[in-house]
């Protein structure tokens, strides 16, 4: 498996913007999906992003065109822009690796939006 460090989170204001990154111990040109969760207090953890090894993405449909995913596989980082952000997106945010054999989950990142 591989384990996983996300950074990156904090407090901002409505309308503005954060980068999160996530840093991988291994080798990530291997692995086929990594993305990005949240979870809202009371709420499921549900997607945000994901990017295959190829580079094709998927996005939930509440973050599509505020939101971008990229992955670095010579640095082993996965990263989330987030743009033209709302109170509705305060979560803990988490990286994920996912391959045939695993599911790996990093420990989260705080995002808090303020109004």
């Amino acid at each position: 498996q591989v384990q996983l460090v996300e950074s990156g989170g904090g407090l901002v204001q409505a309308g503005g913007s954060l980068s999160l990154s996530c840093a991988a111990s291994a080798r990530i040109f291997s692995i086929p999906v990594m993305g990005w969760y949240r979870q809202a207090p009371g709420k499921q953890r549900e997607l945000v992003a994901t990017i295959t090894s190829g580079g094709i993405t998927n996005y939930a449909d509440s973050v599509k065109g505020r939101f971008a995913i990229s992955r670095d596989n010579a640095k082993n980082m996965v990263y989330l822009q987030m743009n033209s952000l709302k109170p509705e997106d305060t979560a803990v945010y988490y990286c994920n690796g996912k391959s045939a054999y695993y599911s790996s989950w990093g420990q989260g990142t705080q995002v808090t939006v303020s109004s």
